[in-house]
């Protein structure tokens, strides 16, 4: 069932229904390009975020190549909104993990490590971090995002950020829809804490990629 805007067993609120991005679904397929450019401005920022938190300051590179790929694609796509951004997320985690692992094959040349950095757990309180995502500085969005547990960030991410339902992130995934919604309940939980304790990381706390293969 697509969800309308409520707030699900997550904690996170889905997307209301916007006939004229539906609309722009089937016209881009047939090859408007005006509609396809709508699609563009409403997925791209929730998108981008995604594939920040994977790759770090690539993000905009892997995003660019993720488009070009759902441009070359999308004749063949069939579905609705949500089945749309479900499509794009996939295709962007796949081009992350591409990005990743042929960014680790690369030689060291400043004697840092080039893997992808696993993430502390931190302490949780209770779920009141989905709505203040709307109100942070993108900048701060994904410097606390990137202190989840990898699991955690990457279901907030797509539940939250991007607004996919449940089965449609945990397609992107590879889960179980009950997995994926314990992961972005528990990393909602965990925001509301850092939110509290630290409301504007400073820039010095750089955000970090996660590790989309860790699990």
């Amino acid at each position: 069932m697509r969800e309308t805007g409520a707030k699900g067993a997550d904690g996170s609120a889905g997307r209301p229904a916007d006939p004229a991005l539906e609309e722009a679904v089937r016209r881009a397929q047939a090859g408007d390009e005006e509609a396809f450019r709508l699609l563009y401005r409403a997925v791209q920022p929730g998108l981008l975020r995604y594939v920040t938190l994977l790759v770090g300051d690539d993000g905009e590179d892997v995003a660019a190549e993720t488009w070009l790929h759902i441009a070359r694609d999308l004749g063949r796509f069939r579905g609705d909104l949500d089945g749309f951004r479900g499509w794009a997320a996939t295709i962007a985690r796949h081009r992350a993990l591409d990005h990743l692992r042929q960014r680790d094959r690369r030689p060291r040349i400043d004697g840092r490590e080039t893997a992808v950095e696993r993430l502390a757990e931190l302490p949780a309180r209770e779920d009141t971090a989905a709505s203040a995502l709307e109100s942070t500085a993108t900048a701060a969005a994904l410097a606390l995002i990137s202190r989840l547990p990898p699991d955690q960030a990457e279901a907030v991410l797509l539940r939250a950020v991007m607004g996919l339902d449940v089965a449609s992130a945990a397609l992107v995934l590879g889960k179980r829809p009950g997995a994926v919604r314990t992961a972005a309940y528990r990393g909602l939980r965990r925001l509301a804490e850092l939110l509290e304790g630290d409301p504007e990381p400073s820039s010095s706390n750089a955000t970090r990629p996660i590790d989309a293969e860790r699990r």
